[in-house]
C-alpha cells in the first residue's frame, strides 16, 4: 500500500472550517511533491489547542483510498 509523508501546520482557526463542515477534505503537498487529498476528520485525534502540527505518514489502499494516518515523531 502506498504511504505518503506530509508536514502539516493547520491552525485551530483554520481547522474549525473543517469541523464546521465548510470543507471536508484536506489538500496538501506531500514530501515528494505530489498533491494529495484526505478526509479532514482523520485529524481530530491529533488536534490540539494550537491546531494540527507535525509530520504525518498517510497510508492509502491500492485504489487510492485513505487507510490510516500516523503521526511521526
Amino acid at each position: 500500500m502506498p504511504i505518503v509523508q506530509v508536514k502539516l501546520a493547520i491552525s485551530s482557526t483554520e481547522y474549525a472550517r473543517y469541523y464546521q463542515g465548510v470543507a471536508s477534505n484536506v489538500v496538501c503537498t506531500a514530501s515528494d511533491g505530489r498533491t494529495i487529498q484526505f478526509p479532514a476528520a482523520v485529524l481530530r485525534k491529533h488536534l490540539t489547542h494550537d491546531g494540527v502540527h507535525g509530520t504525518f505518514a498517510i497510508e492509502f489502499s491500492d485504489q487510492n483510498r485513505f487507510v490510516q494516518l500516523l503521526k511521526l515523531e
